[in-house]
């Protein structure tokens, strides 16, 4: 039987697939998708309860009121400020702009896994330019623009890595990097950022070439509603939001957005409570003999390579959920306390089965 025509970059991007179990019941601790593990505060569910009181009538679909509270929250022109459907959904419209024959994107890797997908579904060329000890090799990324690239991808702090770009890096590399090449700084881990010296995309944002991604799905504990924003230029803004597929972010998901800035404070809190279980979990992993590189986000990196997708299985035996990168590592999300001891527990077990 003759099936309908689609593009054959279809037969060739890997399906992305979470952990497996994960959402059947079967792994009990979700150390994997770098979610917050802490419930929503009332605040917050008070604000999705009332909006789904609306839900038959279309959201606002220029987000008006999260973009004006962003802007007071980030010290921005609200002009400045594109909501998106998450930084994913965001990251597809920057491609959509950028999409053109022979277009490029370069961006370190590893990195975030989607990045080669969406630039293969735009019908762009992802150049991947290898880490160097770890971190992002800004001058070997600044040596793969060419003309024809359109976009470069930097990720602070990088997911799975978790290291960050420092402040004067950023700005070096973007002195060298030609003006109409687009700049996206993709932050979507910033607030578990303890580094002073790394980078804060909101200082750099009255640059046209450059542009930053946030989320609320991190810090802010909204991964299920799906609500992100972009920091850039009020003009570069301005046409991006044509890329953006009308009426995408839900009003649910505006209203707790708008209840989450200003929750602010104790939604931090928090997230410094992950930052010590974050120190304590890989202080523990180093003592049992394992090479974790410092992280500023909420997971740590553990550089397995042949041996990552044992590893993975060893977890996922005792009912443990973590992302693994066959032949590069393992990505573990920092839990609640009791699941980082169940983390810390099956490592130090594995270690001592495979010596």
């Amino acid at each position: 039987m003759t099936e309908p025509w689609l593009r054959p970059v279809l037969t060739e991007l890997p399906q992305y697939a979470p952990a497996p179990g994960l959402y059947s019941g079967a792994v009990p601790t979700p150390l994997s998708a770098n979610e917050s593990p802490h419930e929503p505060l009332p605040g917050i569910s008070r604000a999705i309860t009332e909006a789904a009181g609306a839900v038959n009538r279309y959201p606002d679909p220029g987000c008006h009121r999260l973009t004006r509270a962003l802007a007071r929250a980030r010290g921005v022109d609200p002009g400045a400020v594109l909501v998106g459907a998450g930084s994913v959904a965001l990251l597809q419209a920057l491609f959509h702009a950028i999409a053109e024959p022979g277009a490029e994107v370069v961006h370190g890797w590893p990195s975030f896994e989607l990045y080669p997908s969406l630039a293969a579904l735009a019908g762009v060329a992802s150049v991947p330019v290898p880490l160097r000890d770890g971190a992002f090799d800004l001058p070997a990324i600044g040596g793969r623009i060419s003309t024809r690239t359109r976009m470069v991808l930097l990720c602070s702090p990088n997911n799975p890595t978790g290291g960050v770009i420092s402040a004067d890096a950023l700005r070096g590399f973007l002195a060298r990097v030609p003006p109409r090449c687009l700049v996206v700084l993709d932050e979507a881990y910033h607030e578990y950022v303890r580094d002073p010296a790394a980078c804060n995309g909101v200082e750099f944002v009255s640059r046209p070439q450059l542009v930053v991604l946030r989320t609320f799905s991190k810090a802010y504990g909204l991964a299920g509603l799906r609500v992100g924003y972009l920091l850039g230029a009020p003009g570069v803004v301005s046409l991006l939001r044509k890329a953006l597929t009308v009426y995408e972010v839900s009003a649910v998901a505006q209203a707790a957005a708008v209840a989450a800035l200003s929750l602010q404070d104790e939604l931090l809190e928090r997230v410094a409570q992950t930052v010590g279980e974050r120190r304590r979990t890989r202080d523990g992993l180093l003592a049992a003999g394992y090479s974790v590189p410092d992280s500023q986000a909420n997971f740590l990196w553990l550089p397995l390579s042949r041996r990552a997708a044992d590893f993975g299985e060893w977890c996922r035996s005792r009912s443990i959920a973590v992302r693994v990168f066959p032949g590069e590592g393992v990505r573990v999300t920092i839990g609640r306390p009791h699941d980082n001891d169940a983390l810390l527990s099956a490592a130090a077990h594995w270690r001592q089965a495979v010596r």
